[in-house]
């Protein structure tokens, strides 16, 4: 390895990893890659196959990127062969007065300002489309047809290699234990040595806590342990893609979300933010059947058919700063360095991110709207920010 590089990147995962392959696409030739684990590990966000990526959001800050966003899944595709997005259609339901019914008023007035198409389902309408659903007659629905499955660790896979072809170093199994920023460049210390650069990326994912100190972050950063659950069922063909879409449920305490068959030969379930707050050192790799049991009851009251034996209980972990927006941009100050916290949803938007932090640390600038995210804003700077993400709101 060289003495020094061009280019950091801390964390090789979903937005680690398209950060290193968009920065040999915007010239980078001297990039190196600390990754304290495998590549491909299973700890990471990126562990699982699927997350859905939608262009449903209550915020034009996310709705505005997603034709790049989609842009950039399918150049990924072309370069690898591999295919990563799969278009199923996505239901969003909620029963008329809930705050799931004002989360789609918001992200109706979203899709419209920015252009998006949609369509507006009655209870009638989607009973009549998607027989498996068990609902009342005072749900209503969205549908947008491009909602669908991100293989998500296929899309790593796809960045990693891609990376690797193109000249880029990882060095695995190597924690980065501290960084040293300087007027110009950084000092990056490892478990491995310390190694120089002239611009870093930082896209820790939920260990992003053990470096805010030396990057001068100060924010409050949750984290909260998740957990999906697949269950067999009798009828699976009935809840294939193309027969059944990516579906989110919006309750007035809970936002369920669920998938149809992928990945494994069963329906996956989640519920989103459930509130098991943890520290770093708390989380655990594997789920548990009390969980499983309670996203088995929803199945049992609104997918019967789909409520069959668990198959698998697995495990993520949500790193949110207190508003739950995403963290991009450069640190003030030190424009050499960019950081990114996905806030528990920026899976769909790995690719992307990856190419916006490259731009930052090749030319000092993106195309693209990220003034919302932006380090400078309240959440961020405001150490005693309240928290004001409530459980099941993305």
């Amino acid at each position: 390895m060289p003495d020094g590089y061009s280019h950091i990147v801390v964390g090789a995962g979903t937005v680690g990893a398209a950060a290193a392959y968009w920065l040999t696409q915007r010239g980078a030739e001297r990039v190196l890659v600390l990754e304290q684990y495998d590549l491909l590990h299973p700890y990471g966000s990126f562990s699982d196959h699927s997350r859905i990526i939608r262009r449903v959001y209550q915020s034009t800050d996310y709705v505005g990127l997603s034709d790049a966003m989609f842009e950039t899944w399918a150049h990924i595709e072309r370069a690898s062969g591999l295919p990563v997005y799969t278009r199923t259609g996505g239901l969003d339901m909620a029963k008329e007065g809930s705050s799931g019914e004002e989360y789609m008023l918001k992200a109706r007035h979203a899709m419209d300002e920015v252009g998006v198409p949609y369509e507006d389902l009655s209870a009638a309408d989607i009973r009549e489309r998607f027989p498996q659903w068990h609902i009342a007659d005072d749900t209503s629905g969205i549908y947008q047809k491009d909602t669908g499955i991100l293989d998500v660790r296929r899309s790593v896979s796809a960045h990693t290699s891609l990376a690797l072809g193109a000249g880029v170093d990882f060095l695995s199994n190597t924690k980065v234990n501290g960084i040293s920023l300087r007027q110009s460049g950084v000092r990056v210390r490892t478990s491995s040595g310390s190694f120089d650069a002239d611009h870093l990326i930082v896209a820790a994912g939920s260990w992003l806590g053990e470096l805010m100190s030396d990057l001068g972050l100060n924010y409050n950063l949750t984290l909260s342990q998740e957990q999906v659950s697949y269950f067999s069922s009798k009828d699976l063909a009935a809840f294939a893609p193309g027969k059944h879409p990516v579906w989110i449920h919006h309750g007035e305490d809970s936002v369920y979300y669920g998938f149809p068959v992928y990945g494994e030969a069963a329906t996956k379930i989640a519920r989103d933010l459930r509130g098991r707050f943890i520290s770093s050192e708390d989380r655990v790799f594997e789920g548990d059947v009390v969980e499983g049991e309670i996203l088995a009851e929803f199945l049992r009251k609104y997918l019967p058919a789909a409520a069959g034996p668990a198959l698998a209980h697995k495990t993520c972990v949500y790193d949110m700063p207190p508003d739950r927006g995403f963290v991009l941009g450069s640190l003030p100050g030190h424009p050499h360095v960019s950081v990114f916290n996905g806030a528990g949803h920026a899976a769909k938007f790995g690719s992307l991110v990856g190419q916006i932090l490259a731009d930052l640390q090749t030319s000092g600038s993106t195309p693209h709207e990220i003034g919302a995210f932006s380090l400078d804003r309240p959440a961020i700077t405001d150490s005693n920010y309240p928290s004001t993400f409530k459980i099941g709101t993305e």
